[in-house]
């Protein structure tokens, strides 16, 4: 600010100051973060937890006097969208509401943005009356009323196809294609179309995983969105073996080989942003099912503060991260956010010090100044192996994706033992299991209580839309099942379901934790071989808060729902909801 003479970023600024919901110090911390990272400010206030994007909607619209307008309200017609191209909408964050004569209102994120205006008037003859929406809102606008469903789009680009060109081969025909055939029909341009489609369609949905399961008489594409998998609009079956010969080839796969597993990765531009793809071939007895993992980079959260874990949690991992050797586990079922774990601890400890390298199956994301190493079993490149090769590395800290067997556990252990800070994961449900479960792979009690410093057992449960939140009471009956202290604030909360979240009332992923610190009385139960459950009694007689605890806390503050804490936990007595419809 110079003299009397504010910018407009700066008025909105002090009107968010003057409503209370932001404060100088504040905005210190972002135009600060602004200067490290770059972006928008507004970006950054959201991105920090400051203020909400409907706050800034409204102060802009009280700066510049400019009306704000909820488009999730509005029925939008085929005719006003016809009047402006998608391409354009798309690139100016604009939608068309309403057209009186020759007055056209034009929703927009960015009403400052004159040249914008300009064009739009000239391309379609209108004059211009602007209104303010959220950002968010005019991308679902575009992506509802721009873009058709998908049967109506994939039936639209193969209706000129000639049925031939997409058939179903029979298995004597399968054999005499030759590779030469089977990539010329992949590389169709309709072909093409539909698999980017379907692609595209997965990471605009925020979605981990696609599955292209071929049925009897249909093809069913499924997409696994916050952990639960949603359907998508089933598009004709004979178009199936076209999709997975794309794939195929977009993988650097056999297309010829249908009868074994095939596993590759390829990466796409998808707005802006560069996204991995890991894909998994399976022959079934209906056909060939694909199962592709999303790793999109700009969603990738590698930040220990981040992750939802409650302050005990994060301070016993950081105080062990911390440690100059030792073993660290990270537990839990496939997908409950193991690896991102790993990864933001790797992140929280790295400097130019250390030298740090991991062996995966396989990379999932670059992390800069780290050695990464993608392990190949086919070529006896196996964990094992690669832990052996890492001790003459020099390394000071190693992270092995997953401890599998005995010899990996073996050479993980002894890595700990001299001087080497391990990080690894391993299929267990709860932390004192992970201690139980290495005794069974053959581990003595003796090496597990000289390695082994700490478990953290993990799981993802859905966050309550925002949006569509509201709150509920807990009956006393179930206030006595969740043994809920007296004076509590009885009230649980769940979400409605809006255009926001799809009317699931979901929408992202926070983590719940348990973390079993090796403290010496654990250490004693461990060299007696004491069973689980006494490991846990004592783990939670020196502060451990189970996973099911940690969930009802977030439930009670209106995080996530308790029915997703119950889907998601077990408790030592199940509890049965009965409090709403």
């Amino acid at each position: 600010m110079e003299g009397n003479i504010l910018s407009i970023r700066d008025k909105i600024t002090k009107v968010l100051i003057d409503k209370k919901l932001l404060t100088e110090n504040d905005i210190k911390k972002a135009v600060e973060l602004q200067k490290n990272k770059g972006g928008k400010l507004s970006d950054i206030f959201v991105g920090m937890g400051l203020v909400s994007r409907s706050d800034l909607t409204l102060a802009l619209s009280e700066e510049l006097g400019i009306p704000p307008i909820d488009l999730s309200r509005y029925t939008i017609s085929q005719e006003l969208v016809k009047l402006i191209p998608k391409k354009t909408a798309k690139n100016y964050r604009v939608m068309p509401v309403s057209a009186v004569g020759k007055l056209l209102t034009l929703a927009t994120a960015d009403p400052l943005n004159v040249f914008a205006i300009d064009d739009i008037s000239t391309l379609t003859g209108y004059k211009i009356s602007v209104v303010i929406a959220d950002e968010n809102d005019i991308n679902h606008a575009i992506a509802e009323n721009y873009e058709a469903g998908a049967t109506e789009a994939i039936e639209k680009i193969i209706g000129g196809m000639e049925p031939q060109d997409i058939r179903m081969v029979e298995e004597a025909d399968r054999d005499s294609l030759s590779s030469t055939d089977l990539i010329k029909l992949t590389q169709d341009a309709p072909v093409v179309k539909v698999t980017n489609m379907v692609l595209a369609e997965g990471v605009r949905r925020r979605a981990s995983d696609i599955l292209i399961e071929p049925l009897e008489n249909a093809l069913r594409i499924r997409y696994r969105i916050d952990g639960i998998l949603q359907e998508a609009e089933r598009p004709p079956k004979r178009i199936h073996q076209a999709l997975v010969s794309r794939i195929k080839v977009m993988s650097d796969l056999n297309i010829a080989e249908r009868r074994l597993p095939q596993d590759g990765r390829f990466k796409l531009k998808i707005h802006h942003s560069e996204v991995d793809f890991r894909v998994s071939i399976i022959p079934s007895s209906t056909g060939e099912k694909v199962a592709l993992r999303i790793l999109d980079k700009s969603q990738a959260m590698l930040n220990l503060d981040k992750l939802g874990f409650e302050e005990k949690t994060l301070a016993d991992i950081k105080a062990v991260s911390k440690r100059p050797h030792g073993m660290i586990l990270s537990c839990g079922p496939t997908g409950c956010g193991k690896t991102t774990t790993l990864y933001s601890i790797l992140k929280f400890v790295d400097s130019p010090e250390k030298n740090i390298i991991t062996a995966e199956d396989p990379v999932e994301y670059q992390l800069e100044g780290i050695n990464q190493l993608t392990v190949q079993p086919e070529m006896g490149l196996t964990f094992s192996s690669s832990l052996r090769s890492f001790l003459r590395q020099d390394p000071d800290i190693i992270m092995v994706g997953e401890i599998r067997d005995f010899e990996t556990v073996d050479i993980a252990i002894k890595a700990a033992l001299t001087g080497h800070l391990v990080l690894s994961t391993l299929h267990t449900t709860t932390a004192s299991g992970s201690i139980i479960r290495l005794v069974n792979m053959g581990v003595e009690p003796f090496l597990i209580t000289s390695s082994l410093i700490l478990v953290v057992a993990q799981r993802l449960v859905r966050r309550i839309c925002l949006n569509c939140r509201e709150e509920y009471k807990i009956t006393d009956e179930t206030a006595r099942k969740l043994k809920l202290k007296a004076g509590v604030k009885r009230v649980a909360y769940h979400g409605k379901g809006c255009k926001e979240c799809r009317s699931t009332g979901y929408r992202g992923r926070v983590g719940l934790a348990e973390t079993l610190v090796l403290s010496p009385k654990i250490r004693e139960l461990v060299m007696k071989k004491a069973q689980e459950y006494e490991i846990k009694a004592a783990s939670r007689r020196e502060g451990m808060t189970t996973l099911r605890e940690n969930g009802i806390e977030k439930a009670l503050r209106g995080e996530t729902t308790l029915e997703e804490i119950l889907r998601v936990t077990v408790g030592d007595q199940e509890i049965n909801m009965q409090d709403k419809g």
